[in-house]
């Protein structure tokens, strides 16, 4: 069983930065950070293994930063640069035993 809780969302002007953190229970190992705007379907913005080895959906390469604490159980996405697009729910994610855990979501939202 693991438990994953989100936090460090909220409102920042366009150019802004926030640093979202997933502290998890439980052995985690490839982990994942999706968002999903109004209207829109969920996307996979990053990934990072165990071991550290990340890759970046195009539209965040050069502005979001996936990273880890093992010490800690914690995933965290420095996102910089922010845009009014991306305004989204962020969640973290991960599969353990064939199951699929989700966090509860933290709110982005860029906006003067």
């Amino acid at each position: 069983q693991v438990h994953l809780v989100e936090s460090g969302g909220g409102l920042v002007q366009p150019g802004g930065s926030l640093r979202l953190s997933c502290a998890a229970s439980g052995r985690i190992y490839t982990m994942r950070w999706y968002r999903q705007a109004p209207g829109k379907q969920r996307e996979l913005v990053a990934t990072i293994t165990r071991t550290g080895n990340t890759n970046d959906a195009d539209f965040v390469k050069g502005r979001f930063t996936i990273s880890r604490d093992n010490a800690k159980n914690t995933v965290y996405l420095q996102m910089n640069s922010l845009k009014p697009e991306d305004t989204a729910v962020y969640y973290c994610n991960t599969l353990s035993s064939g199951e699929d855990y989700w966090g509860q979501g933290t709110q982005v939202t860029v906006s003067l």
